[in-house]
């Protein structure tokens, strides 16, 4: 994001023992239409401001960690809007490849 944009961010860290499995299966999965980088325990995806016709001030970025025992991941944003649709497209996605033990807990933490 350029130094003029505003950034909101939001973290949760989401319970589960496949975090690793997940974080792949998602940066594989954004990796057709994103700038994506991963390994076995991070993984970062790229949002352009325009994505999807959007028009947001910036970019936003997600970035995942995995633990043992759970996904953590940060959504930094360029608005309020475009953060809380990434938090929903990343609880929906991640449900998804999740679907065992879906719905997963999301307890967002605003920074």
């Amino acid at each position: 994001m350029s130094d003029t944009t505003l950034t909101v961010s939001s973290t949760a860290r989401v319970p589960t023992l496949h975090a690793s499995r997940y974080l792949q299966q998602l940066c594989k999965h954004w990796g057709h239409n994103l700038t994506v980088e991963f390994t076995e325990t991070k993984g970062t995806a790229t949002f352009p401001r325009n994505a999807r016709g959007a028009d947001w001030p910036g970019d936003a970025t997600l970035l995942m960690q995995a633990h043992e025992d759970g996904l953590e991941c940060r959504i930094e944003a360029s608005s309020t809007g475009q953060l809380e649709a990434l938090k929903g497209a990343v609880a929906r996605h991640l449900d998804r490849f999740a679907f065992r033990e879906a719905p997963l807990r999301f307890d967002w933490r605003e920074q």
